[in-house]
C-alpha cells in the first residue's frame, strides 16, 4: 500500500510538471510576443473601450510573461495561478463576449477553461518537481 501512495504522488508531481508546462506555454509565448509589437496590443484594448491602452499593453505583456514563468518554473504558483485566474476571467468577457461572433464565443470557452485549470494549480500548488515543491 505505501508504494502504491509513493507512485501516485510521483506521478502526480510528474503531471502537475507537464500540466505547468503546457499552461504557462500560451502566456509565455503570448506576453513575448506583445512586448514585440506593443502598438498592435493597444490598438485591441483601444478597440475594447479601455483607458490608456498604451499602459495597459505594457502591463499585459510584463504580467503575461512573468506570470507565465512563474508558473512554468514553480514559484509562488498559488499566487500566480490566482492572478491568471483572474486575467482569463477578465479578458474572456472584455475582449471575447461577442454572442454574435461564434470564433470570439469559443475564445471565450476557451478562457474560461483556462480560468478552471489555473483554478486548480492555485489550489493544489506546483508539485514536488518545483521551486516552491508543494
Amino acid at each position: 500500500m505505501a508504494d502504491t501512495l509513493a507512485t501516485k504522488r510521483a506521478n502526480n508531481d510528474i503531471f502537475l510538471l507537464i500540466g505547468r508546462i503546457l499552461a504557462s506555454s500560451i502566456f509565455i509565448a503570448s506576453g513575448a510576443q506583445k512586448l514585440m509589437g506593443i502598438e498592435g496590443t493597444a490598438g485591441y484594448i483601444e478597440s475594447a473601450g479601455l483607458p490608456y491602452p498604451v499602459i495597459l499593453a505594457w502591463v499585459a505583456a510584463i504580467f503575461e510573461t512573468v506570470a507565465g514563468l512563474l508558473l512554468l518554473v514553480g514559484f509562488l504558483t498559488r499566487s500566480a495561478a490566482l492572478a491568471l485566474t483572474g486575467f482569463c476571467f477578465f479578458t474572456a468577457f472584455v475582449f471575447h463576449f461577442q454572442p454574435d461572433d461564434p470564433q470570439q464565443m469559443t475564445q471565450l470557452m476557451k478562457n474560461i477553461a483556462m480560468t478552471g485549470g489555473y483554478l486548480a494549480f492555485a489550489a493544489v500548488g506546483a508539485g514536488r518537481f518545483s521551486i516552491d515543491r508543494s
